[in-house]
């Protein structure tokens, strides 16, 4: 019952809910500039009655709230981002970004509304709370270090005992919960090759070292590390994102040449071997055509790792509030997330929830110009933070 009354209120709030996320997507801030995003959210939970707010959490802008219950118990964190990025956005929509070259393409401005919603139901609910729920409000998940990281470090997660986060899925079926129990993304690490040859004039090549040439036999040599040197069982992505050489005129041959991408592993045994792999061969084969190749590899966020006992207590959970064909396992992604910092402090999981508006023939990615949510999975992520807080708080 207690569970049945928190979900009717997150239903009557719907409304403003919708009005919270689209204040929040018609005023997108980048990584690291959330400074309005996160006064509006600080203002909100100030005005629901929560008093112990942290802001200035980590290296930026992230927000720490607590809702103490009126009972003892565990204490269980929840977490939502909201830092857009830097896209112009494409959609046609009422609501559509007031900032030229920023937009919320990812879903963030939804998680955010959703776990305020919840909020503004635990706060009416405290006397049924046996335990504390810890608001995670993250900046900057979109770059490089991240908020993360920088919030576990500055006592985000100081006295939470289970960590939850979710994300919106603008490809998945609307309202579909997903969960799984390993990985639940990948270690997101990126690469720049600078090849340096020697230019000259087109039609005299035995006075040069092409690097335009040197470049490409670089990364047809590295397409090897994946299909050759990995184990396959292990999944690794090698991602040539870019490659930058020449063109200053149709006879000159290149002096220098840039190539960029991005590698994706799940197992840290072959996040090392790629790396070793790609510094290696690429030196080796501009050696061989007697060019160098400076190399610039960093290590971005690791990959999340679900704990299995969380992830069965609330799969459970959740099959017996939502409908058995709308909750379902599935194998982890190699997509990059920072919620894997809270992960390897606190036991937890990282959740899914479908949102594609069913209206769309076709459904756009994140990051995409043309990126969007049905506004319906707001409740259902809420309804997925309050049958997890039902689980961990009210037996």
């Amino acid at each position: 019952m207690t569970l049945d009354k928190w979900r009717q209120e997150l239903t009557d709030n719907f409304e403003e809910t919708v009005k919270w996320r689209r204040h929040l997507h018609e005023h997108p801030e980048p990584s690291f500039e959330e400074v309005e995003t996160a006064k509006y959210i600080v203002n909100l939970l100030k005005a629901m009655g929560i008093e112990d707010i942290r802001t200035h959490v980590g290296n930026g802008y992230g927000i720490v709230a607590k809702i103490k219950g009126k009972h003892p118990g565990p204490t269980v964190a929840l977490r939502a981002d909201f830092d857009a990025l830097r896209v112009t956005e494409e959609v046609d929509s009422v609501f559509r970004s007031k900032y030229e070259g920023f937009m919320h393409a990812c879903g963030h401005d939804g998680h955010t509304a959703s776990l305020l919603s919840v909020a503004k139901v635990l706060m009416n609910n405290q006397h049924e709370l046996h335990g504390t729920v810890v608001l995670l409000h993250q900046h900057a998940e979109e770059v490089l270090p991240g908020g993360a990281k920088s919030m576990v470090e500055d006592g985000a997660l100081e006295d939470v005992d289970y960590v939850f986060g979710i994300h919106l899925g603008a490809e998945q079926p609307l309202n579909q919960v997903y969960y799984n129990y390993g990985f639940g993304s990948a270690n997101s690490d990126t690469f720049t090759l600078k090849v340096q040859g020697k230019g000259g004039h087109g039609a005299a090549p035995h006075d040069t070292h092409d690097a335009l040439t040197v470049g490409t036999q670089i990364v047809s040599g590295l397409q090897q590390i994946v299909s050759r040197l990995t184990d396959p069982v292990k999944p690794a992505v090698l991602t040539f994102a870019g490659f930058q050489s020449g063109g200053e005129a149709y006879n000159i041959i290149a002096d220098s040449a840039e190539i960029f991408g991005t590698v994706r592993t799940m197992h840290q045994d072959v996040q090392q071997m790629i790396e070793a792999k790609l510094k290696s061969m690429s030196s080796q084969i501009a050696a061989a055509y007697d060019a160098t190749v400076e190399i610039d590899y960093t290590q971005g966020y690791p990959s999340i790792q679900n704990t299995p006992e969380e992830v069965e207590k609330v799969k459970e959970a959740f099959l017996s509030v939502f409908p058995k064909d709308e909750v379902e396992e599935v194998e982890g992604q190699m997509g990059g997330e920072d919620f894997a910092y809270f992960l390897l402090d606190k036991p937890g999981a990282f959740l899914r929830v479908g949102a594609k508006p069913p209206e769309n023939e076709v459904a756009y990615p994140h990051h995409h110009p043309k990126f969007e949510i049905d506004e319906q999975a707001l409740l259902r992520s809420g309804e997925v933070f309050l049958t997890i807080i039902d689980q961990y708080l009210t037996h």
